[in-house]
């Protein structure tokens, strides 16, 4: 009997130290901010799609000049043997669609459909991503401001932001486009069209973006770490960006997602018009401007850049949706 004593004395003995063991092999790791908003984002099937076109959007716009050249596709070359002279409209089914042209060829010219999307998908990201930081930086720059200052500088900047509120912009943006297209600030042909309509765009949308930031900044400013700052002898520009702009970004990034799509239909409607990219550019907008006049006959020509633009909006709204709502810490998912 006394041997079996002394074997679970020393197993109870060396239990406590196996235990310790296992807990310094498992140590507990606290999750940062960042990486519950990304878990969160994670488990969003439908944002998660969305954040897989706009990166495949991204990849196509940046690589668009190599693939075309890859593919052996022109944007700007005519076939007019694909052209039936009589009614100027494609031949065959379809648009013209076939195994040289995935997507057909435009009317009248016989240009390469999938060529000019490709062609068009730069200019409508790099006008909407320009147009949006010229925006954040705007209205982020203003909208702290009033907000932390309040006050005569809370008033004034206020005040401005409902002046450019009143603006009729699109009719605005139409003037200002049409009076530059000769030629400004040394600028000539699509670089000219480019800067033209980033400026217009994204000048005239900042005050949306300042408000967001105005009001979030409004309730950060009320924050004990605030009240630290100053208590440590801090001043305003660093509180400002040492202390609120960090804590503005997530509001700053969901807003910036979301107002791309609204940018690049902006683009799209002022080339529509025929105040924005000029041909023999391709462009969306100017791709549905010239489909007006044949969408009876030849639909496809219309359904082409209009998909493009669909998608696109459409791959930007959800990704928006689901990085507010990784962002939210009082989000339910």
């Amino acid at each position: 009997m006394t041997a079996p004593i002394e074997t679970t004395g020393a197993a109870a003995q060396a239990q406590p130290e196996a235990v310790l063991e296992g807990v310094e092999s498992k140590r507990i790791e606290g999750r940062s901010l960042g990486r519950i908003a990304l878990l969160r984002f994670r488990r969003d099937k439908v944002a998660m799609a969305g954040a897989i076109v706009v990166i495949l959007l991204i990849a196509v716009a940046a690589l668009s000049r190599p693939l075309q050249a890859l593919l052996g596709l022109d944007p700007d070359s005519p076939n007019q043997s694909l052209i039936d002279p009589n009614t100027t409209l494609p031949k065959g089914d379809l648009g013209g669609m076939s195994g040289d042209h995935p997507l057909g060829v435009d009317p009248k010219f016989g240009r390469d459909l999938l060529a000019r999307v490709l062609e068009g998908s730069w200019v409508s990201l790099i006008v909407a991503f320009g147009a949006t930081l010229l925006s954040v930086a705007i209205g982020t720059v203003m909208g702290v401001v009033a907000g932390f200052y309040r006050g005569r500088v809370d008033a004034v900047i206020s005040r401005l932001m409902d002046v450019f509120l009143a603006f009729p912009l699109l009719l605005f943006a139409i003037a200002i486009s049409a009076s530059l297209q000769g030629g400004a600030f040394g600028l000539t042909g699509l670089p000219l069209h480019l800067s033209v309509l980033i400026f217009v765009i994204g000048f005239f949308n900042w005050p949306y973006m300042g408000r967001i930031v105005r009001a979030q900044t409004l309730s950060l400013r009320e924050r004990e770490f605030v009240d630290a700052a100053r208590g440590m002898g801090a001043r305003g520009p660093f509180i400002l960006f040492r202390e609120l702009l960090p804590n503005l970004v997530g509001p700053i990034v969901v807003y910036s997602t979301l107002l791309i799509p609204s940018n690049i239909l902006f683009e799209a409607a002022l080339s529509f018009l025929g105040v924005g990219i000029q041909p023999p550019q391709a462009s969306w907008g100017g791709m549905l401007n010239q489909a007006v006049k044949y969408y009876e006959v030849d639909p496809q020509y219309m359904l082409v850049p209009g998909l493009a633009i669909f998608v696109t909006v459409l791959a930007f709204n959800l990704l928006g949706d689901g990085l507010r709502d990784a962002l939210d810490p009082r989000g339910g998912r």
